[in-house]
């Protein structure tokens, strides 16, 4: 994959966000991933104290997006018993406004998945090639479109600032932030939706898209980002707070850059990612799932990875331990976290053995009044 701008034009970008003092690089602390583990945990706890100090965004809103089928070996690793090789994941877009120290209103889209350009990634297009057609349309639905959603909360795409992925896994962002030059497929040199939004994304997940590793390959697709310009994007090294209890936290592993999104809400502390794709994946042993509660106490493993690319499974274990500590606790259920997948498991007749215990569906918050500025 050859990038429109090189390793010295991403390191002059902008960047942006106040960085977290108290969470390393988890991959790069001393020791082994066990040592590194039980770093982890104390930043965690550590973060956990300082990060509602931060306030709270003003809203909080969720927006479905598409439902498909995804492999259960991988979204439930090794854990699963059921005989359905697939289960159903839902892929939604939160839609987070804070006012920054301006006193400006900041707007953030987490996840907002162009999902009628994401089905050409590699992998999803094979499966789609193999299945017939009137069974695809009874196992992929889809809610509603990124455009769609905003235009019916009142929000005109020059208001939004930032789109944030939890990591570029199938992402097509040309007709989000736009093109240099005219593209085929699209028959046209699209002008951006969001003229005036910028990428956050790991320099991390930048430079291994550079030169993608057969392990990444079948989840990037890498010719959408030939023609995307360089500004588009604004990099970070690490964690940062971007707002009034509104912070990214580089959780490596699903991939080299991957990140998360962690909320202060009303109801408490919310992390979101895709390295789990359930809420009872961090709390395997009040799972009814068939499998998980008896494969986490034979092998002792605490949580369930969504495991499709392993780039690091050890470094992607100890991001999860982070983000479950970090987590709230339901106020529906107590035995489960306010962990919100990013695709989150759904029951469906078509899976069976698949159905959640527990789902969230949705994250939703609205401050009762003005809150402050980041740190």
């Amino acid at each position: 994959m050859h990038l429109p701008w090189n390793t010295g034009e991403v390191d002059d970008l902008p960047t942006i966000g106040d960085r977290i003092d108290s969470v390393s690089d988890f991959s790069r602390l001393p020791g082994g991933p066990g040592a590194q583990l039980r770093q982890i945990r104390e930043q965690a706890m550590a973060f956990r104290k300082e990060f509602p100090t931060t306030g709270v965004p003003a809203s909080v809103v969720t927006c479905d997006l598409v439902t498909l089928p995804y492999p259960t070996r991988f979204g439930l690793f090794r854990a699963s018993r059921s005989i359905a090789p697939f289960l159903s994941i839902t892929n939604r877009m939160l839609v987070i406004r804070w006012v920054d120290s301006a006193h400006r209103q900041q707007t953030l889209l987490f996840e907002p998945s162009d999902h009628e350009h994401g089905r050409y990634t590699p992998y999803f297009d094979n499966l789609s090639r193999r299945t017939p057609g009137f069974i695809e349309r009874r196992v992929v639905i889809e809610h509603g479109t990124v455009l769609g959603h905003l235009k019916q909360l009142g929000i005109a795409p020059e208001e939004v600032d930032y789109l944030l992925f939890d990591h570029l896994h199938t992402q097509d962002l040309r007709r989000w932030v736009g093109t240099t030059a005219p593209q085929r497929d699209l028959r046209t040199q699209p002008q951006a939706a969001f003229p005036n939004a910028k990428v956050i994304v790991q320099r991390d997940e930048l430079a291994g898209m550079a030169e993608l590793h057969p392990l990444q390959k079948p989840w990037y697709q890498p010719a959408t980002y030939r023609a995307v310009p360089a500004e588009a994007f604004l990099p970070i090294d690490g964690s940062v707070v971007l707002g009034p209890g509104v912070a990214v936290v580089k959780t490596p592993g699903h991939v080299f850059g991957n990140q998360s999104l962690v909320l202060n809400t009303s109801t408490g502390i919310w992390v979101s990612s895709e390295n789990v794709i359930a809420a009872e994946a961090l709390t395997p042993q009040h799972s009814k799932l068939p499998g998980l509660a008896k494969w986490s106490r034979q092998w002792q493993q605490e949580i369930v990875l969504n495991a499709n690319t392993i780039e690091s499974t050890a470094d992607q274990y100890n991001s999860v331990i982070f983000e479950k500590l970090l987590a709230d606790r339901s106020q529906s259920d107590s035995r489960f976290l306010q962990f919100f997948p990013s695709s989150e498991l759904t029951g469906m007749w078509t899976n069976p053995g698949t159905r959640p215990t527990f789902t969230h569906h949705h994250i939703t918050h609205h401050a009762r009044e003005p809150q402050g500025a980041p740190r």
